[in-house]
């Protein structure tokens, strides 16, 4: 895969802005694809957020691998970043973010109750890449659509203050992609999951990346959905991707094919997967 460049012009004037408001919050609510915890973690956020108390939010959890979100968590928080995991799109544990922002800032609200302040609502800004759920959250959170969603990168355009109940306060904003991705992995993670635009990525580079993903860690999954035998397997990935192609009678549509099998990865249809493994984070480290 070429490097990946996205920098709209609605993104840099969001980092601007974010800067700009993050005096005015109390906590940094850090929303990213529980697919990918690290990879959908734009590197630019910790030079923008700096000190300011945080919550990481690992969204899309019903899509991620159960235990991989357990283990993400654990490994966020050894790293003194508070993690919960959530599925916006069915509303499953969206409610623990206020709590979570609660705990987290305690010592703050005790010492406002000191001084004789009360049911100051927390002010939270949300902060993430592209289509990681940011405004499903909001609306869930709020309980009425007042944030355009989509399933593709780019919908929130602008910044906004959202009221979620008298104890939350919520300021929306564009996802903020980073001017380019150094390692072709992460593009490819990036474009699997919907993070990038369409057009700005060959689908076959995506597709192969795929292949090569769910052959090492799920290759039942793989024989299952496309009615593949262990010798089919055993093909390199693009041969896998050519015999696939003409399987789905798509002649030589290697474009068409490779749409096909990045639409099943999205939707769940080769069941939950998480992309980042810990272990190899774990080892690095």
């Amino acid at each position: 895969m070429s490097t990946i460049q996205w920098y709209p012009g609605h993104m840099a004037k969001a980092k601007k802005q974010v800067q700009e408001k993050l005096h005015l919050v109390d906590i940094v609510l850090e929303i990213v694809d529980a697919r990918l915890p690290l990879s959908s973690r734009n590197p630019i956020l910790d030079q923008i957020i700096q000190q300011k108390p945080r919550l990481m939010i690992l969204n899309k959890a019903d899509l991620a691998d159960a235990a991989l979100n357990a283990a993400w968590i654990a490994y966020f928080k050894q790293h003194d970043l508070p993690a919960i995991s959530i599925d916006s799109q069915h509303n499953h544990n969206v409610q623990q973010i206020e709590k979570q922002a609660q705990v987290i800032l305690a010592d703050k609200i005790a010492r406002q109750h000191e001084k004789g302040i009360k049911n100051k609502p927390i002010r939270a800004i949300c902060i993430g890449i592209p289509n990681v759920g940011k405004s499903t959250i909001l609306n869930r959170l709020v309980k009425r659509n007042v944030a355009i969603t989509g399933n593709h990168p780019g919908v929130t355009k602008k910044q906004q203050w959202l009221k979620a109940g008298k104890s939350l306060e919520l300021l929306d904003t564009p996802g903020i992609l980073w001017p380019k991705f150094e390692d072709p992995l992460v593009g490819k993670k990036l474009a699997l999951t919907g993070a990038i635009k369409d057009s700005l990525y060959h689908a076959d580079d995506a597709a192969l990346y795929a292949l090569a993903f769910f052959k090492q860690y799920f290759p039942e999954r793989l024989q299952k959905r496309y009615h593949l035998t262990e010798q089919d397997l055993t093909l390199t990935d693009s041969d896998l991707l050519l015999k696939l192609t003409t399987n789905f009678g798509l002649r030589a549509d290697y474009e068409r094919a490779s749409e096909r099998i990045i639409l099943d990865c999205r939707k769940g249809k080769l069941g939950r997967y998480t992309l980042d493994q810990v272990s190899e984070v774990v080892t690095h480290d």
